[in-house]
């Protein structure tokens, strides 16, 4: 009798308001959203009735006590720019393997051709045409696509003159087939390079022209000392590793631009010293100086160790976060704002593949080249990696949307995809970073909020037939409880009934 006696016009009110009220909820969600970068009703329902109703985690692990000191020191937004992977592995003892088992090249042309550019960049100058050997043959081995062909050019180098160091370079990067092999060809390399340098040492300063050969003389030795540092790593003298990579950032300071310090990281990482990892990070991990996945993600593991073989996210809903444990959730959020691409390999939710020449910082080849040296190093801290799970997804919480403004870091560039598609092979799936998708509160006011205004529309145009389609509605919605009503009427005995009716 009641849904008889009401009019259209009150189905118009009904609808109307009810548009007007999720509009109004919509604007003010939208603003919470672009302004928080979060949903006002989800942070109500995580941080207040969760708890409340004890069965959702405590979120307040640094939403509320993220430290903002670095904001005043936001960096303006670079190019993509390609860098040489410090811990790039060898073409012939390494690269060629996986070709050999899969039949896949694990290097796209991009990233050789890069190459090509580095070697001729540190191992050539513009006085070259006085030694033969270097000037017609090795330039022109640097620059052939053909493997083979580059080999050829090398030993005809090494044919016309023996002391060619640059061609024992090559043939120890691309020929050698085994570690010791290629040990083997650096030190003949080292041992002409080395006396190279000192000739051109005692020169550079007679003009451009000694200068020129004596930078290329640098050039040789340090790159084939950590070569020799790099291959120690690989046989297992670690501890021999460490100190030439010491001894050679001491001997020339002025080559950080090679990254020879992310080297030493790991290496002191497989030597578990961890209070030399952090005295390295206490000098390269300043505001100055460029950031890398190495020195964010190693700075959170080394506060993660501290913490990660306690820390259960069951104990910390209900206590909160100590101090440890909040630098280090801190540290990790960090760490996945510079590079958000590291922790599904971390985690092993994606397949690694081996990492390029070149990698794009904050990309995924960047993140490749970070898990294949250091998922080991995470995995021998107990618990590292569940912290890691548990805390690393709440970083996007943080960031501000839209994505322009950044965080901790510079906005995160959008050139990235295209960057890392051209330094990957094409069997790899490229990851892209996480999208910040509108919130389900948002969706669902703006949803009600049009179904209720094309409902009052509809009312107002037409009253009679809308009218008719609400009764037949809640007649459908009604019809199984008077079904059941009248089941109970039959089957119950009739004093029975009429007391729940009186009820």
């Amino acid at each position: 009798m009641f849904l008889n006696t009401l009019t259209p016009k009150f189905y118009v009110a009904l609808t109307g308001t009810s548009s007007l009220i999720s509009g109004l909820i919509l604007i003010f969600e939208w603003w919470y959203f672009r302004k928080y970068g979060t949903s006002f009703i989800e942070q109500v329902s995580l941080n207040h009735l969760g708890p409340w109703l004890g069965g959702v985690e405590n979120n307040n692990n640094g939403n509320n006590n993220t430290n903002n000191s670095q904001n005043n020191n936001q960096q303006s937004v670079p190019e993509c720019k390609v860098w040489r992977n410090p811990l790039n592995l060898l073409r012939g003892a390494e690269y060629n393997r996986y070709t050999w088992v899969t039949g896949k090249e694990p290097l796209t042309y991009y990233d050789m051709n890069l190459s090509a550019q580095d070697h001729q960049t540190f191992f050539t100058c513009d006085t070259d045409h006085s030694r033969p050997s270097d000037e017609s043959v090795m330039q022109r081995a640097w620059r052939e696509r053909n493997p083979q062909a580059r080999i050829k050019a090398a030993h005809e180098a090494l044919e016309k003159d023996s002391e060619c160091a640059t061609a024992y370079i090559l043939l120890a990067e691309e020929e050698a087939t085994t570690i010791l092999e290629t040990e083997r060809l650096f030190k003949q390399a080292l041992k002409v390079g080395e006396a190279n340098y000192k000739k051109s040492q005692s020169t550079q300063h007679l003009g451009a022209h000694y200068e020129a050969i004596h930078r290329r003389d640098t050039n040789v030795c340090v790159y084939v000392r950590r070569r020799l540092a790099m291959c120690a790593r690989k046989l297992g003298r670690v501890k021999e590793a460490v100190k030439m990579m010491r001894d050679l950032m001491k001997e020339f300071p002025m080559m950080s631009v090679l990254n020879i310090h992310e080297n030493l990281i790991e290496a002191l990482l497989e030597l578990q010293a961890y209070a030399d990892v952090q005295a390295v990070l206490a000098k390269y991990d300043d505001i100055s100086l460029p950031k890398s996945a190495t020195i964010c993600y190693t700075a959170a593991l080394l506060k993660a160790r501290a913490v990660a073989d306690k820390f259960s996210p069951e104990i910390a809903s209900k206590r909160g976060l100590s101090t440890a444990e909040m630098n280090a959730v801190e540290a990790i959020h960090r760490a996945v704002e510079f590079n958000p691409h590291v922790p599904k390999y971390l985690l092993e939710t994606k397949s690694l593949i081996l990492p390029p020449e070149h990698l794009l910082k904050r990309g995924d080849s960047e993140a490749i080249a970070y898990a294949f040296f250091h998922l080991p190093h995470w995995k021998r801290v107990d618990g590292a990696l569940n912290l890691l799970h548990c805390t690393w997804e709440g970083t996007f919480r943080m960031i501000p949307y839209p994505l322009e403004k950044g965080h901790l870091f510079y906005p995160y560039p959008s050139c990235t995809e295209s960057a890392d598609r051209e330094l990957l092979p094409a069997f790899h799936e490229v990851s892209v970073y996480p999208k910040k998708e509108l919130p389900f509160f948002i969706l669902f006011t703006a949803g009600l909020c049009s179904v209720t205004a094309l409902l009052a529309l509809l009312t107002h145009q037409f009253p009679e037939p809308m009218g008719l389609v609400a009764k037949t509605f809640l007649n459908t919605i009604t019809s199984p409880f008077n079904f059941l009503v009248e089941k109970l009427e039959g089957v119950l005995p009739s004093n029975l009934w009429h007391q729940l009716t009186r009820l």
